[in-house]
């Protein structure tokens, strides 16, 4: 199971090699990791996906804890989040395909952010599952380049669980 870290760290120098060593050690691969400042002055937010059981995770949790520069682990794999990734993909647009690529980037509310004569460059963000979607669609037309920044989320400060009330049989909606 993929699990979703987000770190608080002191913004000290090795501190991220420090964390990256930890699960190295144990035979960890990280799957997306993303850093930049945090709310306070002095502080970095990692944000890290990473696979592994829930037991494993919870022992990593721990671990990571105890470094002298982490001040915070939270697993927001099961709570409530918001969670957004940045994807640049050059996709192959002669004339004849542009209009069906437009239509798409419309459907997915991404941008194009540069135009030359054989190919678009688009910008898209969202939750990962909306990236891939886009990416499969857009194959066919013949991918280029791909560079993702990595997923970065955030704990609902509202407490709600959007991924159960899609999963709901009422889509979500409160009954008259």
């Amino acid at each position: 199971m993929k699990h979703t870290l987000s770190v608080l760290v002191e913004d000290e120098s090795g501190a991220l090699s420090r964390i990256a060593g930890l699960f190295a050690r144990r035979g960890f691969n990280i799957d997306s990791l993303a850093v930049g400042p945090a709310e306070a002055y002095g502080q970095s937010r990692l944000t890290m996906v990473v696979e592994g059981d829930d037991h494993t995770l919870q022992q990593m949790s721990k671990q990571l804890d105890k470094l002298v520069n982490v001040l915070q682990v939270l697993d927001l794999t099961r709570r409530p989040a918001v969670e957004r990734e940045l994807m640049l993909l050059k996709v192959s647009a002669p004339a004849a395909q542009r209009s069906a690529i437009f239509d798409l980037v419309q459907v997915f509310r991404a941008k194009v952010v540069d135009v030359a004569d054989e190919a678009l460059t688009l910008e898209v963000v969202g939750d990962p599952g909306k990236l891939v979607a886009l990416e499969k669609l857009l194959t066919p037309y013949g991918i280029l380049e791909i560079a993702r920044t990595g997923k970065v989320a955030l704990e609902r400060a509202s407490g709600v669980n959007t991924e159960l009330l899609k999963a709901s049989p009422s889509g979500g909606r409160v009954p008259a």
